[in-house]
């Protein structure tokens, strides 16, 4: 039985790989769709968080948000693909879920910023997966350079979901707690 460690030999038929880079191209269509509506919703959420902390940080994540869609333009390119969104279902979710409760909270509390980052790691979460699955799939696929690529995206969004962590627990959940 094979385990998680074991590498991959170099066995896949080509149906199989051409079944697998189909796969591929489907989510990076996805997540650039994700990456790009991200990015206006984040806007919205730092104009809906109370904390200074809280909106650098929904500016600052805005920002390599940008920097990803451009990342995945150049993963399109690197692969011989037209850069194209496809709608994706989950992200719409969450961020409609992240206006839901924006809608439900009470504008300048903790308690909304609370919301926000609930929301907002929803999100990561999501997307940790998503670039993770990618970047995996581009390494069986032999695109090395796309995975490199694809990792570094993937530090970023582990680094905003730590930021965030960091951020409820030092004290934006306590004076949630307290209103």
């Amino acid at each position: 039985m094979k385990t998680a460690k074991s590498k991959v030999k170099n066995t896949i038929s080509e149906k199989d790989h051409e079944k697998l880079t189909e796969l591929f191209i489907d989510g990076l269509k996805d997540i650039y769709w994700a990456e790009k509506h991200l990015a206006k919703a984040l806007v919205k959420m730092e104009k809906a968080a109370t904390s200074e902390e809280l909106k650098a940080a929904f500016e600052k994540h805005t920002t390599e948000t940008e920097d990803h869609a451009s990342r995945l333009e150049e993963i399109f390119g690197i692969i011989g693909q037209k850069a194209q969104a496809k709608k994706c279902e989950a992200m719409e979710g969450l961020l409609k879920e992240a206006d839901e409760i924006t809608e439900s909270t009470d504008k300048g509390t903790m308690v909304r910023d609370c919301g926000l980052i609930m929301a907002a790691q929803k999100v990561e979460h999501y997307e940790i997966a998503s670039y993770g699955t990618l970047r995996n799939i581009a390494r069986t696929l032999g695109h090395e350079d796309v995975a490199n690529i694809l990792q570094t995206t993937l530090d970023e969004e582990g680094t905003t979901d730590h930021k965030l962590t960091e951020l409820a627990e030092t004290y934006i959940n306590e004076e949630a707690a307290q209103e």
